[in-house]
């Protein structure tokens, strides 16, 4: 038997079973209990559901996962309104630091981040998917953010991504190229992103959660295979890369006006920090002024609007050989 996260339209309840894991079974029990408090909300045509529990079930074919501290914390949350919920997971593995998920399932949208990642013993890419969804529109990000710098030094990116530029290229022409993106982001993002908006349809959906099969497998495929890093200074390198990704995601994250806006700001703060980018508070102690200085006011205070500094890119910056546009012009 695999994952099962569960609802219907006359409960919003988030349960998962598994029996080959007994220690989930713990889980599964403490969240039946959202059945009976949280109100109901109406079926959506769209479930991320499965995608998450796709991923769980190929997980464990590959490593044996554990319920993360986090789980006793995050779990389940109604909206300020009583009109959504917010259902959560979090799990750790012998190469994962911390693989989690956060469902939210509203009148007017459905919502997933799902993010894994690695131990500082290894420098894969960070497995991301964001998906939002409302009636009208889909807004998407499904990638393997590359842990390391990929436009300036090439060997991590023939490392990991070379031979998956293909994977890039089927997906890069179902699904275009969703608008602006600043050079801070980009850096944040692989060759092979899946950065798109379309029209709400069952078609798209579908196309949808193939690319996330295949993407999360391909990602699967390389932790499998990455050795255990033993010297202490790239492993510090690795600490101090997921660090600054985190601090990134914490402060430019464009979900944290969602959450503020179903939960209030500082259930929203502490969901960011403490479980949606766990470790920004404790893999590193520098600031985002230290990472990202150009961000910086002269008054020492923080730019506020948006992902606004740096030169924006309205197309796809990589040709179909993943190479760097901006080189070649």
């Amino acid at each position: 038997m695999g994952f099962r996260i569960s609802g219907s339209s006359s409960s919003s309840c988030f349960c998962l079973q598994r029996t080959l894991l007994p220690p989930l079974t713990a889980i599964a029990t403490s969240t039946r209990g959202f059945k009976r408090r949280s109100n109901c909300i109406p079926s959506c045509s769209v479930s991320y559901r499965k995608f998450v529990e796709f991923a769980l079930d190929e997980t464990t074919l590959h490593t044996h996962l554990i319920p993360s501290p986090l789980q006793e914390k995050y779990n389940f949350m109604n909206s300020k309104d009583g009109k959504g919920t917010l259902s959560m997971l979090s799990f750790e593995g012998a190469k994962i630091r911390l693989l989690r998920s956060l469902i939210i399932e509203t009148e007017t949208m459905q919502v997933l981040d799902f993010t894994v990642f690695p131990k500082a013993e290894y420098d894969i890419p960070i497995f991301c998917a964001n998906f939002f969804t409302s009636a009208k529109t889909n807004i998407v990000v499904l990638d393997l953010n590359p842990l390391h710098d990929i436009i300036n030094q090439h060997e991590y990116k023939e490392k990991y991504f070379k031979s998956l530029i293909p994977l890039g290229l089927k997906y890069a022409e179902l699904f275009p190229w969703g608008g602006k993106l600043t050079s801070e982001s980009i850096n944040f993002f692989s060759p092979i992103v899946i950065w798109t908006k379309f029209t709400s349809n069952p078609e798209k959906y579908d196309i949808l959660y193939s690319a996330f099969r295949e993407y999360y497998k391909v990602w699967l495929k390389l932790i499998c295979k990455a050795d255990k890093e033993t010297d202490e200074s790239q492993i510090f390198h690795n600490l101090e890369a997921q660090h600054r990704y985190l601090t990134w995601r914490v402060e430019k994250d464009p979900g944290q006006g969602v959450l503020k806006k179903l939960i209030g700001d500082t259930l929203a703060k502490d969901m960011l920090r403490s479980f949606l980018f766990n470790g920004v508070d404790e893999l590193g102690s520098k600031t985002f002024n230290d990472y990202f200085p150009r961000y910086c006011c002269q008054e020492g205070t923080l730019n506020k609007k948006g992902n606004v500094i740096g030169k924006s890119f309205e197309n796809r910056p990589w040709n179909a050989r993943g190479e760097f546009i901006e080189y070649f012009r």
